[in-house]
C-alpha cells in the first residue's frame, strides 16, 4: 500500500468539518474528481457497513466505484473503502481534531493497493497521468481548499 495525505485548518467545530465531508451526496462540491455519490442498498447516510456509488470523472475517463464506510465517529474520523471492504483497493480517511480558534485540523489520507506495473501505465496514461501519488496529493489538497470554503459558507449560513 502506498499513502498519501495533507493537512488544513478548517474554520469550523470538528462535528460541522465531519458533516460535511460525511456527507457523501455532496462530495462532488469538494472533490476535483468525484462527480456523485449515492447512498445505495438501502443506506441513507453514514455509518460503517453502509455503502454508497461513487461517479468519478478525470479528463476523459470516467469510472463507478462502490464504497463501504468502514470507520463513522461524528467529529472524530470518518473513513471509506473502494471496491472489497475486506481487501479495498483504495481506502479514503478523513481525522478531525479540535484546533485554536475553534476551529479543525482535517486530515485527509489515501491508501491505495499499488496495481501491477503495466496495468497501471495503461489506465494513468488513459486518463492523462503520470504520476498517480502526486496526482492524490493535488486531489487530496484541493478537497482540503474547498472544505475550507465550504465550512466558511455553512458557519456564515448556520
Amino acid at each position: 500500500m502506498t499513502s498519501v495525505s495533507a493537512s488544513a485548518v478548517v474554520q469550523c467545530s470538528p462535528e460541522q468539518a465531519w458533516a460535511l465531508v460525511a456527507d457523501v451526496t455532496k462530495m462532488a462540491d469538494l472533490s476535483p474528481e468525484c462527480v456523485s455519490c449515492t447512498w445505495i442498498d438501502g443506506a441513507t447516510g453514514p455509518e460503517v457497513g453502509a455503502r454508497f456509488r461513487g461517479r468519478n470523472r478525470r479528463r476523459i475517463g470516467t469510472w463507478t466505484t462502490t464504497c463501504t464506510v468502514t470507520e463513522c465517529e461524528p467529529g472524530r474520523v470518518f473513513a471509506f473503502a473502494v471496491g472489497d471492504a475486506e481487501d479495498p483497493q483504495t481506502v479514503w480517511r478523513y481525522s478531525f481534531v479540535p484546533a485554536p480558534d475553534d476551529a479543525t485540523m482535517v486530515t485527509e489520507t489515501c491508501e491505495r493497493r499499488k496495481p501491477e506495473a503495466l496495468r497501471a501505465k495503461v489506465g494513468l496514461l488513459a486518463l492523462g497521468i503520470l504520476d498517480r501519488e502526486a496526482d492524490l496529493k493535488q486531489g487530496i489538497e484541493t478537497t482540503l481548499a474547498r472544505l475550507q470554503v465550504a465550512a466558511r459558507a455553512s458557519t456564515l449560513a448556520g
